[in-house]
């Protein structure tokens, strides 16, 4: 994998960049208007409001004719009208966008409770390295060198990420999906992930919103 620029926004989102190429994952309600700045694609791996903004899209794709959309059948029916600029993929599907190579892995949403509906979700591994994989605990049938983790959430514990990150095996692990965790939240979670943890074969970091790193 090419040196990539990995920049957290608000709760879910993260923009990739390289080679002056962005891709921009989850862009939803908690996440401000300046993460699509000069996006070239965008990935939405379902429809909750926090992954998934339709007003947010619709003004991208209305300001960068360029822009491309890929996501499932579920989000792609929400943004009709907006023609070629929608691509829907899933489950064992490949693709190019970007300068980006795309495999996308998992059909469904965790479960929350059996009386709430379940909802289609697809995760991407971006050049067969960094793995976002929305609201679920997919493993990809493919090595994962960065894993965003996603931290929090009615339909997990911090049992279920030690075990998930256990069986992904990443070298590194990024906080996602934690917007909702105040300062002590946070602090426990790392206590489990880090080194004071039972163990993971993962080095755990958690990014401050806006914040970069450099991987790959």
């Amino acid at each position: 994998m090419a040196v990539v620029e990995l920049t957290k926004f608000g709760h879910a989102c993260v923009r990739l960049e390289k080679d002056g190429r962005r891709l921009i994952v989850d862009p939803g309600g908690l996440t401000g208007p300046e993460a699509l700045d000069g996006a070239d694609a965008v990935l939405v791996t379902h429809e909750h409001f926090d992954h998934f903004s339709e007003e947010l899209l619709r003004r991208a794709a209305a300001a960068r004719p360029g822009l491309r959309i890929w996501t499932n059948s579920s989000v792609a029916k929400r943004l009709d009208g907006l023609g070629a600029q929608v691509s829907t993929t899933g489950e064992g599907d490949a693709f190019s966008v970007a300068g980006f190579d795309l495999t996308v892995h998992g059909t469904w949403h965790a479960i929350i409770h059996p009386d709430v509906p379940r909802m289609p979700n697809i995760g991407f591994l971006v050049d067969e390295s960094l793995f976002h994989p929305g609201d679920a605990l997919t493993v990809p049938d493919a090595p994962v060198g960065t894993l965003l983790l996603p931290v929090h959430a009615p339909w997990s514990t911090v049992g279920d990420l030690i075990d998930y990150v256990r069986e992904v095996a990443p070298r590194d692990a990024y906080a996602v999906h934690d917007g909702a965790l105040n300062d002590v939240g946070t602090a426990m979670v790392e206590g489990f992930l880090g080194e004071r943890g039972p163990g993971v074969p993962a080095r755990y970091r958690r990014l401050a919103p806006g914040a970069s790193v450099r991987i790959g």
